[in-house]
């Protein structure tokens, strides 16, 4: 996989040269641009100029590097301090009901855990049914797009779109045919990785019934746009658990008056 990855990254500035010509001999682009024209066409930062451009991407690079730093830090603290916490935030409850509180939180974390790894089982599937249909097809580079692949499934809409986008790129350098079977190989991959991957390992893992694994989906979606769709399905658990926690506590009221 790093071989192809080097390989393809040497061979990109000849791939945007040939997608140039493409564009030029059907009539989409009346000259070719260049790296040093590409930047100086960008939307300029504070500079004003190519300069400034450079330096806003730079400075936006390294800003998304801490963040991350700042995230798994932050993360890895959480986890150390997660039971304290909960203990401070438990005092904040009637005692009366915090034994429910704590028994349907536990139930949440179990719920979210579950659905992060059903979210990594996906990526795993969709990139080997990527890499083993781009091998049988002779695409070149099959490793580096199955992994853009697999990483993509991680991210609803959005990711599985970006993977077929890639894949076809790379099968057009070869040729149009190729192209247009691997764009085929993609849509029908991704067809079965929504309608039947998603919603059945959803409900083995999570517990989560395809419905309402749909209907989050499309509520999240809708709402809140890609980050609405990436936290559909969890919000969905939370929410089902706080259901059967308030469904059983009043069939043991109803019993207790009975």
């Amino acid at each position: 996989m790093v071989a192809q990855a080097a390989a393809l990254w040497a061979k990109i500035p000849s791939y945007f040269n040939a997608f140039q010509t493409f564009l030029i001999k059907h009539k989409l682009m009346v000259h070719r641009v260049t790296l040093e024209e590409a930047v100086q066409s960008a939307p300029s930062g504070t500079g004003g100029n190519a300069v400034g451009t450079v330096l806003v991407a730079i400075s936006s690079l390294i800003g998304g590097i801490f963040g991350l730093i700042t995230i798994l830090i932050l993360s890895f603290y959480l986890l150390l301090e997660a039971q304290p916490m909960f203990d401070a935030l438990m005092r904040f409850v009637p005692v009366g009901r915090r034994a429910d509180v704590a028994t349907a939180s536990r139930q949440a974390v179990v719920k979210v855990s579950a659905w992060l790894r059903a979210q990594l089982l996906l990526a795993g599937v969709m990139g080997i049914f990527a890499a083993i249909g781009l091998y049988l097809l002779d695409v070149p580079y099959f490793y580096v797009i199955a992994l853009v692949a697999a990483i993509g499934e991680t991210i609803p809409i959005v990711g599985p779109i970006i993977g077929g986008i890639t894949a076809v790129g790379v099968a057009i350098t070869v040729s149009p045919q190729l192209a247009g079977l691997v764009g085929v190989y993609f849509l029908v991959l991704h067809q079965l990785e929504a309608n039947v991957l998603v919603p059945k390992i959803m409900e083995r893992r999570v517990g989560v019934s395809p419905v309402i694994v749909m209907i989050a989906l499309l509520i999240g979606g809708a709402l809140w746009g890609l980050v609405g769709a990436i936290l559909a399905i969890p919000t969905a658990a939370i929410i089902s658990v706080i259901v059967s926690e308030f469904a059983s506590e009043e069939d043991v009221r109803i019993q207790r008056i009975r």
